[in-house]
């Protein structure tokens, strides 16, 4: 048995990380899936996701910064898009995370928590949620 969920998403700034874990749980126990997996997954060129430190806010600004730092919005990319930055980081970040269900629950750490990175915004994105019992 699978069960998918989509929800939206939308961003206010260029590049922005915002906290997904809520959404992910509830797509999880809306699924009634007791015992699994969960694939999140991001269709989207220029975002991605991540599971990374809630505690601390500076985290997800380093996070932010220092992919700035590594891939710089005005890199000289060859591509005459004026995104070229966002697609590569979505690629270092990744588009998808498969997270471990077990009592109707994704498997986190104390202090993680799931995040969709926009690097192109703002827009309205999807995120999609596919639940498999297991």
């Amino acid at each position: 048995m699978s069960v998918t969920e989509i929800f939206d998403v939308r961003t206010t700034t260029r590049i922005e990380t915002i906290d997904i874990t809520s959404l992910v749980r509830s797509a999880i126990r809306k699924s009634g899936v007791d015992s699994g997996l969960a694939c999140v997954f991001c269709p989207h060129t220029t975002a991605g996701l991540t599971i990374q430190e809630n505690s601390d806010p500076k985290v997800k600004a380093d996070l932010v910064g220092h992919l700035g730092k590594v891939v710089p919005h005005d890199g000289g990319y060859v591509s005459a898009e004026a995104n070229s930055d966002a697609h590569i980081k979505s690629s270092i970040i990744g588009a998808s995370m498969t997270l471990i269900v077990d009592a109707g629950k994704p498997v986190l750490g104390t202090w993680q928590a799931l995040y969709f990175c926009e690097f192109d915004g703002p827009r309205s994105r999807r995120v999609m949620v596919r639940v498999i019992a297991g």
